[in-house]
Order: C-alpha cells, then structure tokens, then sequence
C-alpha cells in the first residue's frame, strides 16, 4: 500500500545514523546520532534512529517520514576527513557505487520507496569521508575530529527544515541556552 504526502504526518522529520562502529570509521554515523541525542533538544517531531545496518527494516522509518536525514561515512574518494554532502537526487547514483558494506541495503530501501512512490521528496546524507574502514575500535583521529561538526551540520540542516533544536545545558547570559537554533520552516514541499 502506498501512501500518499498529504495521508503522512505534517513536518516529521527522521534522522537515521547509519554504520558499524564495529569497522572503524564507518561507525560516524551511529556516534554522530548519539552525539546529536545526548547534546541537542530536538522537538518531537524529529525522530532519531539508530539504522546500524539493517537495511530493508528501515523502510517504515523512511516512508513515514516527510524529511530525511542520513547521517554516515560517505567515500567519494576526497581527502580523509573531507565533509560531504549528498543531495536526494543524488542518493542513488553514489550508493549504486557501494560506499560502505550496508550501502548496497539503502540503495535497495530507496529503490522500493521509490516504487511505492513514498521516498520523501526533502533527503539528504551528510558525512565525512572515511579514512580507515576495516575491523578496529573507533573512529580514526582524522574522521573523529570531525564528529562535533558534522553534528552541527545535522542541526543546521534540522533548523533551515523549521526545526527548533538547542543545545543542551550550555547556558548562555541570560539563562537560556548556548545556541538556540529557531527559524521559519521553509516551504520545501
């Protein structure tokens, strides 16, 4: 059954951290979305999930969403450490080249959203490039110094979406917190 943009709940927003701590670097997106869970008070309507690597399961996550978020190590053959940043259109084109070992199960995810006709029309990946994917603990120091602002790309990325989204316990002067990050949602739909 498909469903139809206007039958989906208005503004939800799903954030999906995707990877294998287990493969080194390839773990950046699972601790970006912890990260972006312990340090940012997000409003309800934004969904974190913890993709790992499963693939074909996350498509209920996918299709109920009106935005989309992947958060991952994403090789496009740039310098370790680069930042990148994956439009919608061109999702299928760098997956199709599997970019890290679950890749090729999101690629299939899209495929079928697609078909469905219930892939939001607002998805992004954001990432950095990878230096290490091979069986290790944690991230290299090159991908790890770029944790922190990849999640501020993620919530700046949340906020240009309409969502409110601010730092947790780093009051400011007057009380409030460090960074509050509220604007006008866009109309992107």
């Amino acid at each position: 059954m498909s469903i139809s943009p206007s039958e989906r709940a208005p503004g939800r927003t799903v954030v999906i951290g995707v990877g294998n701590p287990l493969l080194g670097d390839d773990g950046l997106g699972l601790a970006a979305l912890e990260q972006l869970r312990e340090r940012w008070a997000l409003p309800s309507a934004v969904d974190l999930v913890d993709g790992g690597t499963w693939g074909l399961s996350l498509l209920p996550a996918i299709e109920d969403a009106t935005r989309l978020l992947l958060l991952d190590a994403i090789d496009v053959g740039a310098a370790a450490g680069t930042a990148v940043e994956i439009s919608r259109e061109q999702l299928p084109r760098y997956l199709a080249s599997k970019l890290s070992p679950h890749q090729i199960d999101l690629s299939d995810v899209f495929a079928v959203a697609e078909l469905r006709g219930t892939m939001p029309r607002t998805a992004m990946a954001l990432g950095v490039q990878p230096a290490r994917v091979e069986l290790r603990d944690g991230l290299t120091d090159v991908v790890g110094a770029q944790l922190a602002d990849l999640v501020l790309r993620a919530v700046t990325v949340l906020t240009h979406w309409g969502h409110a989204c601010a730092e947790r316990g780093a009051a400011d002067r007057s009380g409030g917190y460090a960074r509050a990050c509220v604007t006008q949602a866009r109309n992107a739909e």
